[in-house]
């Protein structure tokens, strides 16, 4: 028995404590708070910007921004959706019916009938081949007259 070291020890079946590497500062922050150390953030004003452009720059060319706006683009207004909605009625067809004979999602119809949509003319061309009425031009709401015969 005198062949025995006491001061060495082997363990089996555990692994050797590896020092651990934070790779983000909310996991360095959770560290430092176990063990009681005192956490300060700071935020940087300029972090990232361009050094040329601080300050009030911004203030002012986004002023002038705002002062030289383009105008929206016109929307499609309030009797050609009208005409639509009466001739669709007209020939008992929903939204989805002739969304789908135009090859268009039903929200594009739902847009041009409530007037939100920007008009396009192949679509407002689509329309009216589909529901027989003139959405373009001084006469919208009336009926399209078929091809000419000789």
């Amino acid at each position: 028995m005198s062949s025995l070291d006491w001061d060495s020890k082997t363990v089996i079946g555990s692994k050797a404590k590896r020092a651990t590497v934070t790779k983000t500062t909310s996991d360095l922050n959770a560290q430092a708070r176990r063990a009681g150390a005192v956490v300060s953030t700071d935020k940087k004003i300029t972090a990232g910007g361009n050094k040329a452009h601080q300050g009030t720059d911004h203030q002012r060319i986004a002023k002038l921004d705002r002062e030289n706006e383009v105008a929206p683009p016109a929307k499609v207004s309030s009797n050609v959706g009208r005409a639509m909605q009466t001739a669709r009625m007209e020939l008992k067809l929903s939204q989805k019916d002739v969304a789908q004979k135009i090859n268009e999602k039903p929200s594009v119809l739902q847009d041009y009938e409530s007037g939100k949509a920007v008009p396009n003319q192949q679509i407002l061309g689509k329309l009216e081949r589909v529901l027989g009425v003139k959405l373009r031009g001084n006469d919208i709401g009336k009926k399209l007259e078929g091809p000419k015969k000789s």
